[in-house]
């Protein structure tokens, strides 16, 4: 049983990697040229 939930945490461990990789990968400080923060 706690091998399945072991590997069950490395497996979505790997997703958010692997999701975070794909959002930031060649960003500079990790936000888009030309990206907005004001109140809209």
């Amino acid at each position: 049983m706690w091998l399945i939930l072991l590997e069950a945490l490395g497996a979505l461990l790997l997703l958010g990697l692997i999701v975070w990789w794909v959002m930031f990968a060649g960003r500079q400080k990790g936000e888009r040229p030309g990206e907005r923060t004001g109140d809209d």
